[in-house]
């Protein structure tokens, strides 16, 4: 029976999860004919914000699902990994019950949010006065409750005993019977066990007030502020999702502070994410690099600049550099960059003779510039819990992005002039090969594409012809049109691109959700205040209070994921970098601007910086077998040591970050 069970399950996730990706393409022709009718037939609508906004929330909250089956939800896995099999067992146990815990009463309340939205039939109350806010808590509830279903249909299979399962199913359907009480009491349903069950919970829940036990009230918000830091330490460290840990701090930070209502405080953070538009562009360019990196857009990139390499000793390295920053302004997405020059570039760069050391290091340095080249999905997020332009911090990356990468082919040319055995030249490698690389006219005519892509879409961001989201709209199109006239474009790429757009886009917004909700109840008990008065207490100049919140960047880089990093210090450090905007010498609004090309950058080294460094782990997942992590750990020392300097030029000359998109506001 349990089998039966859990396989349906399975079904039901994988089903909902592929269906609701093509959420995605549909949100992408919304935006663009929002786009053609407000350019081309001088009509707005007013209905395509609301639509797309819906269409987005549905596929984030039904993949829930699907990304919890194929367990991709990220986690800090460093010290999990050196746990032996049956420590393993007990931190996956723990890690599936305090997930069920969270997401039960997650959903428990989300669902009585969502019955009382639509038996009001809530609207939106703007000009289309469609029915969103019922419908986005709706899903947010369907969401947390697939969830729930398959961490319980997970937990299940966990166990291996016939004894032990049937206890975790019996659990099971106790917490699901809550779910269906609270929708049969609600309706009026005449089905008094149902009803009996409903309110023995209910007093139950209210009898076992937990902060009638410990009221958080009690302590100051420093001892607070301590307590929560080592409960999300010491969390993250038994390799749970981040998601999980984030949302299951805010749900006991609520319940210890404001009771059993305090979920509501939770449930309402994590609605507010739903409505939030400008987070739609993080699919959207997520979709665009999907299809053009299933198009074979990066091998032909790489085979172009291939044939204008020439007789340039470390051509090949420079190329390699160059591609990545074309990618970079493609896709927004670090990872999948890194695994795409690894598989095309770093086998061909050792085929040739290239250095082992210079070639990971350039591929690595060169695949983490997606974190500051526009459209950077780091800048997207930042942009969003700053409340920051995100147009202006496209614009704002893009000159230091691009003086990396000036920096990493210099540092190349260099060490190639002076080692000449480091790296052939392109002429010395074809003679090699015994061929010419070669491009046909329709990758050739891709390729062209592809920058014409880039320059349209970054362009219609800065010259304010259109918003980010819609861009990125404009950009699926782009791509589909680029992958067609690469002979790639057919139903199974069409769906292999959408599928892991879903994947990818699934993963990071529960992450982002429990992280909202954690930073919401935090702010909401005066850990935001405390925080930016413990700086400015500090009794430091301005620039020592910049180097302190760099350094506790790279402290957190050191076992935390980007988003948590993210979302846990920016609400906290960008009001202080804002206040300080006097002192420093910068307007406040580009005060915040600048702190977030600078808090990208962090970002960048500890994507580099060893133990953790996920660049190096991507680069090793593709990487031949010969080619250890130590090795690769050393080779990218040179290129943090360019990092940090690109960082100090930044800190200290503002307006290498500035000045563009000073230029561009006129």
């Amino acid at each position: 029976m349990f089998r039966a069970v859990g396989t349906a399950m399975d079904s039901f996730s994988r089903f909902t999860g592929l269906a609701a990706a093509q959420f995605y393409l549909l949100c992408a022709v919304v935006t663009l004919w929002e786009v053609i009718s407000r350019y081309v037939f001088n009509a707005p609508t007013q209905w395509a914000f609301e639509v797309v906004m819906v269409l987005c929330a549905s596929a984030w909250m039904i993949s829930a699902g699907y990304v919890t089956f194929h367990k991709r939800h990220i986690g800090i896995t460093v010290f999990y990994l050196m746990a032996g099999d049956r420590t393993k067992w007990w931190l996956d146990l723990l890690a599936l019950v305090v997930g069920i815990a969270a997401l039960f009463m997650l959903a428990d309340d989300t669902l009585v949010r969502a019955l009382e939205a639509i038996s009001l039939v809530e609207r939106a109350g703007s000009a289309w006065n469609s029915p969103m806010p019922m419908i986005l808590k709706t899903v947010l509830a369907l969401g947390a409750v697939i969830y729930l279903c398959q961490l319980l249909v997970n937990t299940n299979r966990h166990f291996m005993s016939y004894a032990a399962r049937v206890v975790a199913g019996i659990v099971g359907v106790l917490l699901l019977l809550r779910l269906i009480s609270v929708v049969a009491v609600h309706f009026g349903a005449d089905v008094t066990l149902l009803a009996g069950y409903h309110d023995m919970l209910s007093g139950l829940a209210e009898t076992l007030d937990p902060s009638q036990v410990v009221s958080l009230r009690d302590y100051d918000i420093g001892t607070v502020s301590v307590g929560i830091v080592i409960a999300l330490i010491a969390l993250m460290m038994t390799g749970m999702p981040l998601g999980v840990v984030t949302l299951i701090v805010s749900i006991i930070c609520a319940l210890l502070f404001f009771g059993p209502r305090g979920l509501y405080l939770v449930s309402t953070n994590a609605f507010g994410l739903l409505e939030n538009y400008p987070l739609v562009a993080v699919p959207l360019f997520v979709l665009m690099a999907s299809l053009l990196e299933k198009a074979g857009i990066a091998e032909d990139l790489f085979d172009a600049m291939s044939i204008f390499a020439g007789k340039l000793r470390g051509g090949v390295a420079v190329q390699t550099v160059i591609v990545a920053v074309v990618m970079a302004a493609m896709s927004g997405i670090m990872g999948g960059e890194i695994v795409m020059l690894g598989l095309v570039a770093l086998p061909q760069m050792l085929r040739l003779g290239y250095d082992r050391k210079l070639s990971i290091g350039t591929i690595c340095a060169s695949g983490s510039l997606a974190t500051l080249i526009p459209p950077s999905i780091v800048m997207i997020v930042y942009g969003l819990s700053a409340q920051v332009s995100i147009g202006d911090l496209f614009m704002a990356g893009a000159i230091p992005g691009l003086m990396l990468a000036l920096f990493y082919i210099v540092f190349v040319l260099i060490r190639c002039a002076i080692n000449p055995s480091l790296a052939p030249t392109a002429e010395e490698a074809a003679a090699r090969k015994g061929e010419q690389a070669t491009l046909s006219s329709n990758r050739l005519a891709a390729v062209g594409l592809s920058i014409l892509l880039i320059a349209c879409v970054m362009g219609s961001i800065y010259a304010g012809i259109a918003s980010v989201t819609e861009a990125a709209g404009v950009g699926v199109f782009g791509a589909i049109v680029i992958a067609a006239v690469r002979f790639r474009f057919d139903w199974t790429m069409l769906q292999n691109a959408l599928a892991q757009t879903m994947t990818t886009v699934g993963t990071i917004i529960w992450l982002i959700l429990g992280a909202v909700s954690f930073v919401g109840i935090y702010n909401l008990i005066g850990g935001g205040d405390f925080m930016r008065s413990l700086f400015s207490g500090l009794d430091l100049p301005p620039l020592g209070i910049i180097f302190v919140m760099m350094a506790v960047l790279m402290v957190l880089g050191t076992f935390m994921e980007w988003i948590a990093i993210l979302f846990i210090t920016v609400p906290i450090f960008a009001p202080v970098v804002v206040g300080m905007a006097p002192e420093l010498g910068l307007e406040p609004e580009w005060a915040a601007v600048w702190f977030g090309v600078l808090f990208v950058m962090n970002i960048q080294i500890y994507f580099l910086s060893p133990p953790f460094g996920p660049a190096c782990f991507w680069l090793k997942s593709v990487a031949p077998k010969d080619v250890t992590l130590q090795e690769i750990f050393v080779a990218v020392l040179p290129f943090i040591g360019l990092q940090i300097i690109g960082l100090m030029m930044v800190l200290f000359f503002p307006e290498i970050a500035l000045w563009l998109p000073k230029f561009l506001n006129g």
